[in-house]
C-alpha cells in the first residue's frame, strides 16, 4: 500500500508594510518663532538698514542724501581705514593665535600634570583663575590696566623703579611706539582663560589609556602633548581660533576704554573708526560703509575657517 506524503502548501509571503512617514507636528516650529523674530528684528533688519545708509550722506538728522558708491570709494582710499585693519591683524595675533598656543600648553599641563600630581581641585582652581578676566567687565579691567600702566604713578613703572630698571619705564599707553604692543599684551591676558577652559573640557573626552600607554612607553610630557593632546582636540582648536578671530575683528570695548584709538591713530581699529564717524563726526553714511565692510570681512573669514575645518 503506497503512502503518499501530504502535499505542502507554498509559504505565504507577507506583503511589505507601507512605509510610515513621520511628519513633524506643526507645534514644533512654534518654538523657533521667537528666535526667528529676534534674529530678523535685531540682526537682519539693522544690517540691511546699515547697508542702505552706507550709500548716502547723512549726519543723523534730516533726510539722507543718496551718493551711491562715494563712501566706498573714499573708504578704500582712506589711509586710516587700512591702518585700522593692520592693527586688527595685530590684535588677531594677540587675541586668537597667542591665547590658543599658550592655552593649549596650559590646559595640557593642568590636565596631564597638575591634575595628576596635585589633584583635580588644584587644576580647577587654576583654571578658574585663568578664566577670571573673562568674567570682569571690560570697563573695570580697562580702568585698572590704565592705572597700572600710567606713566606717573602706574604700578609697572613703580616696580621697574624699585628693582633699579627705571630706565625702562615708558608711557605705555600714551606713546605711539608702545601703545599697540601694550594693548596686545592686555588682550592676551584678557583672552587667555577662554581657550584654557575650552581645551580642558575637550581633554575630558580623550581616552586616558592613550596617556597611560604613552607614559609606560617612556614618552615625555612634550611628546604626549604633541602626539596625543593636539590631534585629539583639533575640533576645539578650530572653534577657539574661529571665535577668537571674530572677537578680534570686532573688538571695541578695550580700545574705547584704554586708548580711544590713540595716541594719534596708533591703536585705531575698524569698529572704533566706524564709531568715530557715527557719533563723533556725525558722518553716519561713512560710518555705515566701514561697518558694512567689516561685517563682510567677518563673514568671509568665518566661511574660510569652516571650509578649512571641513577638509581637515
Amino acid at each position: 500500500m503506497a503512502v503518499h506524503a501530504p502535499a505542502t502548501r507554498p509559504a505565504r509571503t507577507r506583503a511589505p508594510e507601507p512605509v510610515r512617514r513621520f511628519r513633524r507636528s506643526p507645534g514644533y516650529w512654534v518654538y523657533l518663532v521667537p528666535s526667528a523674530v529676534l534674529l530678523f528684528a535685531v540682526v537682519i533688519v539693522p544690517f540691511l538698514m546699515n547697508i542702505g545708509t552706507s550709500f548716502t550722506r547723512w549726519s543723523g538728522v534730516g533726510t539722507p542724501r543718496w551718493t551711491g558708491l562715494d563712501n566706498y570709494r573714499r573708504l578704500f582710499a582712506d589711509a586710516t581705514f587700512w591702518a585700522s585693519f593692520q592693527h586688527n591683524v595685530a590684535l588677531i595675533v594677540a587675541m586668537a593665535i597667542l591665547p590658543t598656543l599658550i592655552g593649549l600648553v596650559l590646559a595640557s599641563a593642568l590636565f596631564d600634570y597638575i591634575g595628576k600630581r596635585f589633584g583635580t581641585r588644584t587644576a580647577s582652581a587654576l583654571r578658574a583663575a585663568y578664566y577670571l578676566p573673562q568674567v570682569l567687565p571690560v570697563a573695570v579691567a580697562g580702568v585698572v590696566w590704565g592705572w597700572m600702566l600710567h606713566p606717573s604713578y602706574g604700578a609697572l613703572n613703580e616696580a621697574l623703579e624699585a628693582v633699579g630698571l627705571g630706565a625702562l619705564a615708558e608711557n605705555w599707553l600714551g606713546d605711539p611706539d608702545f601703545a599697540l604692543a601694550s594693548v596686545m599684551a592686555i588682550m592676551v591676558w584678557f583672552q587667555l582663560g577662554y581657550p584654557v577652559v575650552i581645551f580642558m573640557a575637550g581633554l575630558q573626552r580623550v581616552d586616558p589609556a592613550l596617556y597611560e600607554a604613552a607614559e609606560i612607553d617612556g614618552a615625555s610630557w612634550w611628546r604626549r602633548f604633541w602626539h596625543i593632546t593636539v590631534p585629539q582636540i583639533r575640533p576645539e582648536i578650530s572653534v577657539v581660533l574661529l571665535t577668537c578671530t571674530i572677537a578680534a575683528l570686532k573688538v571695541f570695548g578695550p580700545i574705547f576704554v584704554l586708548t580711544r584709538g590713540g595716541p594719534g591713530k596708533a591703536t585705531i581699529v575698524p569698529s572704533y573708526f566706524s564709531y568715530q564717524n557715527f557719533f563723533e563726526k556725525a558722518n553716519v553714511g561713512y560710518g555705515s560703509a566701514i561697518a558694512t565692510v567689516l561685517a563682510l570681512v567677518i563673514v568671509i573669514v568665518t566661511f574660510l575657517f569652516l571650509r578649512v575645518q571641513e577638509r581637515a
